[in-house]
């Protein structure tokens, strides 16, 4: 049984914290094995934490008028967890009789997250990895340059650095399970791996104009001591970037374009016979094929990658959401006028778009924050619509009401879609869909995406007619 303690005062809730804290601290015998999670989040996107295990929903935990929340979980197994509070998300290790308390400001999300109370250091060290990992990220990419042995040589070092830090702390730390350590490893280092692996993509683009160096096995080396499909961990970040990463270098090796369809089949049979979890297997080609079709921001679609997926995938549900994918694809095409149907603005007004876009180049988003957070999206349109003052950007929330709005974008320039609006027909995915049309109300890109880099000569190109 689970269950979220409805404590309305702060201080009662660290008061009691505190108390948990110390009595299972002082009574490791006790029978009470409940697990405590709390804390205080500042300027919350939310009134609630939700707690998960892989992509299952473990608890919701409620806000209280100070923003602060305390749960109990009566039946936690030991492992790794991830907390979601408005789009942004980050990862927990819990063991039964853990008491963790977190801290975090959302305007700065990772950088303020810390932990206290029993089961905090580890779980300080894995975000303490997490911040690194991204650091090393970033001094990586000049080290693209450098030829194969001289970059293997910077991993090397930087890989033995991090493993002393492991090595000391389960030398120090005999009480914490082979379980954490097994996590902590792979935070500290697969983020390495996963450079390795995006090293010959990225020194072709860097330095040789799109040829290969020729590597060695022994570049590869940390491979024997990896499996592709662990399915309690794929949502790692750790783990999930190397693996991504792992198959498209396989697949780059045979010298495909990584934007051509013959790519795109060749890394979705990669991905099927790579891994043996269906479960994981299943979401790799799901991502994949999406991806790859929202990368070229095109109503085109090769119908021979969609068909290679709808054949290696075996998961019902998401084979459905592909296939009301296409078919929202062939309901608008290029070169014709856009039907009319109601937008819904935030005074409750239904509005006709045609009404909304005449005689402006317009830039029509499709939203949906399942798919992409509201912050990314301010960024993107922020960004956009500077660079192209000229041009209208109309942001319409898939089935959305008037309490959900992007509150970083000009609220007059912001709509929803009710369930009776006609755009629903070519939304049936409810996937984001952004739609270029022109100033005479014509469509000039069906099915174009916010996420690709092809948007900016799109938007472009809309200007110049």
């Amino acid at each position: 049984m689970r269950l979220s303690l409805n404590i309305t005062d702060r201080l009662s809730k660290l008061i009691a914290l505190i108390f948990i804290t110390a009595f299972i601290g002082c009574e490791e015998n006790s029978e009470n094995s409940s697990t405590y999670f709390g804390g205080k989040i500042m300027n919350p996107k939310s009134n609630h934490v939700v707690l998960y295990e892989n992509e299952v929903v473990v608890d919701t935990f409620y806000l209280d008028k100070n923003n602060t929340f305390l749960g109990e979980i009566s039946s936690l197994k030991e492992g790794l967890y991830y907390f979601k509070h408005g789009n942004e998300h980050q990862y927990i290790y819990l063991e039964p009789k853990d008491s963790v308390l977190i801290r975090l400001n959302t305007w700065n999300f990772d950088e303020t997250l810390s932990f206290s109370g029993k089961g905090a250091e580890r779980n300080n060290l894995l975000i303490d990895s997490f911040l690194e990992s991204e650091k090393d990220e970033k001094d990586f990419y000049a080290y693209y340059d450098l030829p194969p042995n001289k970059f293997r040589e910077k991993v090397d070092s930087t890989e033995k650095i991090k493993l002393d830090r492991y090595n000391d702390f389960v030398s120090n730390h005999p009480q914490e399970t082979k379980k954490y350590n097994s996590v902590l490893k792979m935070a500290l280092t697969y983020p390495l791996y996963t450079m390795v692996e995006n090293y010959p993509m990225a020194h072709s683009a860097k330095v040789n104009d799109g040829k290969h160096d020729e590597i060695n096995k022994d570049f590869y080396k940390h491979r024997d001591e990896i499996i592709l499909d662990k399915d309690s961990i794929m949502y790692f970040y750790a783990y999930r970037d190397y693996v991504v990463s792992n198959l498209y270098n396989k697949v780059n090796t045979s010298g495909l374009d990584i934007s051509s369809d013959e790519f795109t089949i060749d890394l979705l049979k990669t991905i099927a016979s790579e891994m043996k979890s269906k479960d994981s297997r299943n979401a790799m080609l799901r991502q994949t094929v999406i991806t790859h079709f929202y990368r070229k921001s095109s109503c085109d679609v090769n119908n021979d990658a969609f068909d290679t997926y709808l054949n290696l995938s075996s998961n019902q549900e998401d084979k459905k959401l592909v296939t009301n994918l296409l078919r929202d694809v062939k309901r608008i095409q290029k070169g014709v006028k856009i039907e009319d149907f109601n937008i819904t603005d935030y005074n409750k007004t239904k509005r006709s778009i045609k009404s909304v876009i005449k005689n402006k180049n317009t830039v029509l988003y499709f939203w949906n924050s399942e798919y992409m957070s509201k912050d990314y999206i301010a960024d993107r349109i922020k960004y956009l619509s500077k660079k192209h003052p000229t041009v209208k950007f109309v942001g319409v929330k898939i089935l959305g009401d008037h309490t959900d709005r992007i509150y970083k974008i000009d609220i007059k320039s912001q709509y929803y879609l009710e369930a009776d609006s006609k755009a629903n027909s070519f939304l049936t995915s409810k996937m984001p869909r952004t739609i270029l049309i022109n100033k005479k109300g014509y469509v000039a890109n069906a099915y174009a995406s916010l996420t690709s880099r092809n948007i900016y000569k799109q938007i472009e190109s809309l200007t110049q007619k």
